[in-house]
């Protein structure tokens, strides 16, 4: 299945029709999303994700679909990190909320592509050189440590690097222009704040990639499990967004959670020549770790909730 091309075309032609369709047709007029739309399509990705591991099982047994299942859960989980980031640079920006779904769509479709190519890359690397392998164990490692020790991050957008670059080079208009990325005034074309809310989120993201994409090649190597996996967390990330932003906070115990499963998948990584670690045993590990974070946060919840920016998505 991952050696045959047309798994491959026809995987990459059915998200592309999933996008058109939301982008085109269920999204094409700017409107304010609300929690229970976003429910709504959040319930729609995650289930189209379980219907395409069925799809694995029947054609390549349990193995290989619970090295999807586990990779899903590993690349959604590590995703909440960046909902905390669009409500940052949403707030930060003043981005109004019938135009968040589209820039946050396409910001979505660029992360798309560019983990395709990260995955790629470090699929052919560990291919070519096992070493490879200890290398991104060490990373997700250290990963973990630091993310479990450090304090509440302060995001601050003004000093994105591309941010800066983009004022330095670019026409930029002060306002909004409808749900536009450039606009054209006089003789010359301006880019929008829109458009600068974007290159954000697109950077952003990426930075977030080089933790989260080692992290399902410690699940499997196979290209096409840690491709697909990645894809369809990703294309629910945006729903789940306006689904979550209001209870964001409540979650403080999950970033310790995620903090042991990637010292987990590190250590798996590490030891794979030594230790085999079943699929089926690291997704109950990764799954029941989540889970007790999660109860954890619901159990003790913060003492000063509120210090993340609130958003403008109601009901």
């Amino acid at each position: 299945m991952a050696t045959n091309a047309w798994y491959w075309i026809a995987f990459n032609a059915f998200v592309l029709l999933l996008l058109v369709l939301d982008l085109g047709v269920f999204h094409r007029k700017a409107h304010r999303v609300g929690i229970r739309e976003a429910l709504i399509w959040s319930i729609l990705w995650i289930t189209l994700a379980l219907a395409f591991d069925y799809g694995i099982y029947r054609l390549s047994g349990p193995e290989r679909a619970l090295s999807f299942l586990a990779g899903y859960l590993i690349e959604k989980s590590l995703s909440v990190d960046n909902l905390f980031v669009f409500a940052v640079v949403l707030t930060y920006f003043s981005v109004p909320a019938k135009y968040q779904h589209k820039v946050l769509f396409w910001g979505i479709l660029g992360a798309l592509v560019m983990r395709a190519v990260m995955i790629m890359l470090g699929a052919a690397l560990i291919q070519r050189f096992h070493w490879v392998v200890y290398i991104f164990g060490v990373f997700l490692i250290f990963t973990g440590i630091r993310m479990a020790f450090r304090g509440a991050e302060q995001i601050e957008p003004e000093k994105n690097v591309v941010l800066r670059l983009a004022r330095r080079f670019l026409r930029i208009t002060p306002e909004y222009h409808e749900g536009a990325f450039f606009v054209r005034l006089g003789r010359h074309w301006f880019a929008t704040p829109l458009f600068v809310v974007l290159l954000v989120i697109e950077t952003t993201d990426l930075l977030f990639a080089v933790d989260s994409i080692p992290a399902i090649f410690a699940i499997t190597t196979d290209p096409f499990i840690v491709y697909t996996s990645n894809i369809f967390a990703i294309l629910g990330l945006r729903s789940l967004y306006f689904a979550l932003a209001a209870v964001l906070d409540l979650f403080h115990y999950l970033k310790v959670g995620l903090a042991v499963v990637l010292v987990f998948v590190g250590l798996k990584m590490l030891l794979a020549d030594v230790i085999t670690v079943p699929i089926g045993v690291a997704l109950g590990v990764v799954g029941g770790i989540l889970l007790l974070s999660i109860a954890a946060s619901l159990i003790w919840p913060p003492k000063d909730a509120g210090e993340r920016p609130s958003t403008n998505v109601e009901d």
